[in-house]
């Protein structure tokens, strides 16, 4: 694989100075598609921004998918690297261009085979932020199409030592849930408080019940938490608001804890309304459903892990749209480790300082090249 890692450092560093945000991958698309024309491809569009690449093996009715996704974020960089990014403003924080740049290092990598017993369905993924680019990959057919049976993708963790690969047997991420809140009361002097509706009473009443969901509402084995992140209201210290506006998230592993959590918070909201004579807005979106990792495809990969740095994985409280893959078909989600302390690639995903070394991109190819031939 040693021979990959020139081109695969060209092909990071060149795509992390074009950053994008999903469904607008414009000039990240052409480079793709310019760089597997280069490497001997027909690549096709899809869903826009997306590109994929079909490869016909000697079972046309058994195709094993491989995804990428795309995207960046709305991030100024502070990496302070020598490729930092041109579209000042936006940055690849998640990754995602160590995650193009391996799929197109797997991609050179092929051309090395002579062969193959399976089919191959490589996929770069728009909109993986949001709106959740990999949904739209799904209704697109495609997987019908090429008769998709399993599908693979990772995301680089800088919570993990570099090198190291952690995934799973079923709930890995858990499924995202948004909300927006608005109390409505009544504003006015704060030394005339009876002459109000203050809303910040029955803000903190709302707090305390959500509590009383997970401890008693959720099953003590089914981990759930709920986050309030954000809070605004008032503006001069003593008069009392008309309003207060709070943000948080839903985190679950399970759709019908999604939805118990948001019919008990409905709940509390009208009581409150009542109880305390305001009104509250709430407004729920369900976004990415739970990572639900395969046994089966798990227990494959656990017959090659000698080949890699392999720690068992544990569930966490993050979301990926790869799950609607898995909704479908049967998928395997890993993590990569880019912990590096030497060389101070510490930060976390999301951040304006994230970095990390191209060589462990090295060991996504490995892994993608280990499950591709992994029972062909």
């Amino acid at each position: 694989m040693n021979f990959l890692l020139k081109d695969i450092i060209k092909f990071r560093q060149e795509l992390h100075q074009i950053p994008e945000l999903g469904l607008k991958e414009f000039k990240t698309q052409e480079y793709i598609i310019k760089t597997l024309e280069s490497l001997g491809y027909s690549p096709k569009k899809i869903c826009g921004t997306g590109v994929y690449v079909y490869l016909e093996g000697k079972d046309k009715e058994y195709c094993k998918a491989f995804r990428a996704d795309m995207d960046a974020l709305f991030i100024a960089e502070e990496t302070k690297c020598s490729f930092e990014s041109k579209n000042h403003g936006y940055m690849h924080a998640c990754g995602h261009d160590g995650h193009m740049a391996t799929l197109l290092g797997f991609s050179k990598y092929l051309k090395t085979l002579s062969s193959h017993e399976c089919s191959i369905l490589l996929i770069f993924q728009p909109a993986e932020e949001g709106p959740g680019g990999a949904k739209l990959i799904c209704e697109s057919g495609i997987l019908d199409t090429f008769f998709v049976k399993e599908i693979y993708s990772f995301h680089l963790f800088p919570e993990l030592t570099e090198g190291f690969i952690s995934t799973k047997s079923g709930p890995f991420f858990a499924q995202a849930t948004e909300f927006d809140c608005k109390i409505i009361g009544k504003g006015g002097h704060g030394g005339m408080p009876h002459k109000t509706i203050d809303p910040l009473i029955p803000f903190t009443k709302i707090i305390d019940s959500y509590q009383s969901i997970i401890s008693r509402n959720i099953s003590p084995f089914n981990p759930a938490v709920i986050t309030v992140g954000k809070i605004s209201g008032g503006s001069v210290r003593n008069i009392i608001s008309d309003s207060i506006e709070f943000y948080g998230t839903i985190r679950s592993y399970s759709q019908k804890d999604t939805n118990d959590i948001i019919k008990r918070m409905s709940e509390i909201h009208r009581g409150i309304e009542l109880g305390f004579n305001t009104k509250i807005i709430d407004d729920f979106r369900v976004l990415y459903p739970p990572v639900i990792n395969d046994e089966n495809l798990y227990n494959k990969f656990l017959k090659v892990s000698d080949n890699f740095n392999f720690i068992q994985g544990e569930a966490l409280a993050l979301a990926e749209d790869f799950s609607f893959y898995q909704e479908k078909i049967p998928g395997l989600f890993f993590l990569l480790g880019t912990k590096n302390i030497n060389k101070n690639f510490t930060s976390s995903l999301h951040s304006s300082t994230f970095n990390f070394d191209e060589k462990v991109l090295l060991e996504g190819v490995k892994l993608f090249a280990k499950l591709l031939e992994s029972e062909e």
